[in-house]
């Protein structure tokens, strides 16, 4: 998977925790505007794990082909 391609699979992968999170509390039918700053960063908390998540998996499984994410996540 090029870096492009990740970074893709990635934000689809926030935008989906950030659905899932709002799916649970039954918000979905709300514009954005009307949340509260404690659920933007309670969905902002979402997708970052997701992509520790998956940026930790890729270094797994594809080690040193990363350096820029490892160094990123992995310090």
């Amino acid at each position: 998977m090029t870096d492009d391609e990740w970074q893709a699979h990635t934000t689809r992968q926030a935008a989906k925790a950030i659905g899932e999170w709002l799916e649970a509390r039954g918000r979905l039918h709300q514009p954005i505007r009307v949340l509260t700053m404690v659920e933007l960063e309670a969905m902002a908390q979402a997708a970052i794990a997701r992509f520790v998540v998956l940026g930790c998996s890729r270094i797994k499984e594809e080690p040193g082909e990363h350096p820029d994410l490892t160094r990123f996540l992995l310090g």
